[in-house]
């Protein structure tokens, strides 16, 4: 019997044109990244080319991409750094009740921690509806992460029109875009988020 992958919203084979790109990076072009010899060199200008590519996929500038080693990590980075960034000014994070993983579970290790939580219900559909964020900021908000589009349901949310009431109310945007990066546009500066998560 022949076996189907249907998990590709989780990841993909790579695709034989990214395998040839990336040997490279395996056998010749091995430089650390940081060194000032010409190993070194050729590997930094590699990864200088690789973030403004990003930059330029999602609407960014080159200094605001950092590269992690994935969704997960990029999640976990920008929840908690925001987090511990601004413990001072507050200790209340909002996302929603159906986010990945990635994010749910950095919430509940900072709950652990002392901070508060406020998991937003979805409708019928997997939407958040803006008016239930808006009643659930408080003087302590310092954090609101909603993921661009579910991962199970492809439910897309309106991550604008939240980032705007967040903006409003001088509370970091963060998003989990790994889901619509690369199928849907994304500008960072349209979406008017803080951080947004992505990976290849």
């Amino acid at each position: 019997m022949k076996k189907i992958y249907l998990d590709y919203a989780a990841t993909t084979p790579t695709h034989p044109e990214v395998v040839k790109a990336m040997l490279l990076y395996f056998s010749d072009n091995f430089g650390n990244p940081s060194s000032i010899h010409f190993f070194g060199q050729k590997a930094k200008t590699a990864i200088e080319e690789a973030r403004e590519k990003v930059a330029n996929l999602i609407g960014a500038e080159n200094k605001e991409v950092i590269f992690t080693s994935g969704g997960t990590e990029a999640d976990n980075f920008a929840i908690k750094g925001v987090a511990y960034a601004l413990e001072r000014k507050g200790n209340h994070i909002i996302t929603t009740s159906i986010e990945h993983h990635a994010v749910l579970e950095p919430c509940k290790f900072l709950e652990k921690r002392g901070f508060q939580v406020t998991y937003l219900p979805v409708d019928e559909n997997g939407l958040v509806d803006p008016d239930n964020l808006k009643k659930a900021i408080t003087d302590k908000t310092i954090l609101i992460s909603v993921m661009h589009a579910n991962n199970e349901i492809g439910t897309i949310e309106p991550i604008a029109e939240m980032a705007r009431i967040a903006k409003e109310r001088g509370v970091c945007f963060h998003t989990d875009a790994v889901q619509t990066v690369g199928h849907l546009p994304i500008n960072v500066d349209e979406l008017g988020v803080d951080l947004l998560s992505i990976s290849a």
